[in-house]
């Protein structure tokens, strides 16, 4: 082996170290994309297609489905199951039980396509995973939306009443009495109490004799009553 060789080959090697390091620096300095998994998860695209889930009303805190079955009836593989109750009150149908048969579902979108009130969508759940083939059979879409409606609840506390106070109920505050005006006296209610007094002061003022036909009388003036002639 000739001195050029040998010199050649060494220079070669230490490019090849360069670029190396020159990839390791690179890479290095770019941010970390590791997800330190299962700690961490990554956020699934909007177009991901899970397992179908009731949507909560943010309005109202409840599922908006009201059981119309119109997703049963356009799902191909029958692996959907909906039953509801109308209460007392409400004008629709609310959902009791929403149970899917995810083991035959081909997640072919039929059913969020047909529902009229936008009560299903696809979930982002992807680590769907069990032991027992039985727990994928029937899965309870009401039961899973009851944790987003405690929540919505916890956020959503429900107001208390307001205390009464004076002015609101027109009381008079403790202290503080309230004279009697003429309009409130005037429109007090007449009792067997007040009625008998005031017949008896009306009782109590002298009669006054009406007047005799023919002859003058003085406005103010007591009455004059006729002498009689003794015989």
């Amino acid at each position: 082996m000739s001195m050029l060789t040998v010199l050649r080959e060494t220079l070669g090697g230490f490019k090849s170290l360069l670029v190396g390091m020159r990839i390791t620096a690179r890479e290095a300095a770019k941010p970390l994309i590791t997800v330190q998994y299962p700690h961490e998860t990554l956020k699934m695209p909007g177009r991901f297609r899970g397992h179908v889930k009731l949507i909560l009303d943010p309005a109202t805190g409840k599922s908006r489905c009201t059981a119309c079955n119109l997703c049963v009836r356009a799902c191909p593989s029958d692996c959907i199951d909906v039953e509801g109750l109308k209460r007392e009150g409400e004008k629709k149908k609310s959902v009791t039980e929403y149970v899917l048969d995810f083991t035959t579902c081909s997640l072919c979108g039929s059913c969020v396509e047909a529902c009229p009130s936008d009560a299903i969508e696809y979930s982002k759940d992807y680590n769907v995973v069990s032991r027992n083939r039985e727990d994928f059979g029937r899965i309870d879409l009401v039961k899973n939306l009851q944790g987003e409606a405690a929540v919505w609840t916890k956020n959503h506390p429900t107001p208390q009443p307001a205390p009464a106070t004076a002015a609101s109920t027109g009381l008079p505050a403790a202290g503080n009495p309230v004279a009697a005006s003429p309009s409130a006296s005037a429109s007090a209610p007449t009792t067997p109490a007040s009625a008998s007094a005031s017949a008896a002061t009306v009782s109590s003022v002298p009669a006054t004799t009406p007047p005799v036909a023919g002859s003058a009388t003085t406005v103010g003036a007591p009455p004059q009553v006729p002498e009689q002639k003794s015989t």
